[in-house]
């Protein structure tokens, strides 16, 4: 914690209750670093009836230990001072739903989903005063049954696009760093968005194409070239929009992917692997809207959009999916 923020430990309003909204590898890796430095009984997850029919022990396994987390309904919660929304994109819409009784005036909300447009939707729904942008990264975490492992935690980066932001961005760092959980406050959150979009539209497509872990990122062969070029196609678009992303922050983000347990999968493979229909949309299908907006190529995204279609054909659609 920087002096700063720890001065201001004192003099800013708190966050006491968190409740987590989708169980899966990452909401449940920083559920248990939350609950190991505030307390099972500050942090709850939130599901429905349904869901909270099948996970409502709340038990699974974390790097091989048993652990066990409140499970609740949102009714019957009322208002926590943070929300976190852990979910996969096509379930984001059915979850504002879900989670309404959770949100109060002074709600903090910061999402871990994948993409670039999470926290407009958050905002959209619940104003943007409340809503922290946020970038998840670094992290191997996956989930198979109920077991979750990961060897590198990574960090939140997290940050405020406007003033009317920053009170809920105080609140938020604070708390980050009495619980435990690695974050940075990068000068331009934006930016750092786009750079996590980047690593995604590489690793998570081609770890699905080619059917590998994220061993590819070591360097070499066919997956590893198609990979930087996928990326590479990120930059020109980023450019286009406003934003400053360039090849060394490429070569930084093939330096950290590089640096991930080997023998893991980002989500996009994991789905693949559970007969799941990915988040194409969010990588592949935000370049390509972008590349035709600004007259842009981007032949290797559009290849690997027709792959994972072609691989998905079979697959029930997401909730959403037309």
């Amino acid at each position: 914690m920087t002096a700063s923020l720890q001065h201001r430990t004192d003099c800013v309003s708190g966050i006491d209750t968190v409740a987590v909204v989708g169980m899966g590898a990452l909401g449940v890796m920083f559920a248990d670093r939350i609950v190991q430095r505030v307390g099972a009984d500050k942090l709850c997850f939130l599901m429905d009836g349904a869901r909270l029919a099948r996970h409502g022990d709340g038990a699974c396994r974390v790097n091989g230990a048993e652990k066990r987390f409140r499970v609740c309904r949102p009714e019957d919660v009322g208002p926590v001072d943070l929300l976190i929304f852990a979910t996969k994109f096509g379930g984001l819409a059915e979850a504002m739903d879900q989670v309404a009784p959770a949100v109060g005036e002074d709600t903090v909300l910061i999402s871990l989903l994948n993409g670039i447009i999470t926290e407009d939707i958050l905002a959209e729904r619940y104003g943007r005063a409340r809503v922290v942008d946020c970038v998840a990264i670094g992290m191997d975490a996956m989930r198979a049954g109920s077991e979750i492992s990961y060897q590198n935690m990574g960090r939140l980066q997290i940050g405020a696009r406007v003033p009317e932001q920053g009170r809920a961005l105080e609140r938020l760092a604070v708390f980050l760093a009495r619980a435990g959980v690695p974050f940075e406050l990068p000068a331009d959150i934006i930016r750092a968005m786009w750079n996590k979009f980047m690593i995604n539209v590489g690793i998570n497509q081609t770890c699905m194409v080619y059917g590998v872990p994220y061993a590819v990122a070591r360097g070499g062969g066919e997956a590893y070239a198609s990979m930087v070029a996928a990326m590479r196609e990120v930059i020109p678009l980023a450019r286009a929009e406003g934003v400053r992303l360039t090849e060394e922050d490429l070569k930084a983000d093939l330096q950290l992917l590089a640096g991930l347990n080997p023998d893991g999968y980002p989500s996009m493979r994991q789905d693949a692997m559970a007969g799941r229909r990915s988040e194409l949309e969010l990588f592949a299908g935000t370049v390509l809207r972008l590349a035709r907006q600004h007259g842009l190529p981007a032949p290797v995204n559009e290849r690997y959009r027709a792959a994972i279609q072609e691989m998905e054909r079979d697959l029930p659609k997401r909730p959403g999916e037309g």
